[in-house]
């Protein structure tokens, strides 16, 4: 299994990124998948997660209307558009699956909003 991100950066309040996950080893599109955050000092939270056949989502109360998951079965890819973005929203960003009772992690991207 191996799922790897990439799209974090620097942005500014108010700016966007899309973050991606590309997903290896196992059958996409048999899993719910899952974005988390961890910010310095924090807990790791978990921020959306999007059904195996995409028919249903979750989102924070906190990023609800601002963050977007979705997936391409195609490409064995999820993503998260993050709009409006805050600086509360600073925190590593990592993509997760859960298969047998094993969680399953990215190496994390780095999202940083600061002016």
């Amino acid at each position: 299994v191996q799922l790897v991100e990439s799209g974090g950066g620097l942005v500014q309040p108010g700016g966007s990124l899309r973050l991606s996950c590309a997903a290896s080893g196992f059958t996409f599109t048999r899993n719910t998948m899952n974005w988390y955050r961890q910010a310095p000092g924090k807990e790791r939270e978990r921020v959306a997660a999007i059904h195996s056949d995409g028919s249903s989502t979750y989102y924070l109360n906190s990023v609800k209307g601002r963050f977007t998951i979705s997936r391409d079965t195609t490409k064995n890819t999820v993503f998260l558009q993050m709009n409006s973005l805050k600086p509360e929203d600073t925190a590593v960003y990592y993509c997760n699956a859960v298969m047998w009772g094993v969680d399953y992690w990215g190496q994390g991207t780095q999202v940083t909003v600061s002016s």
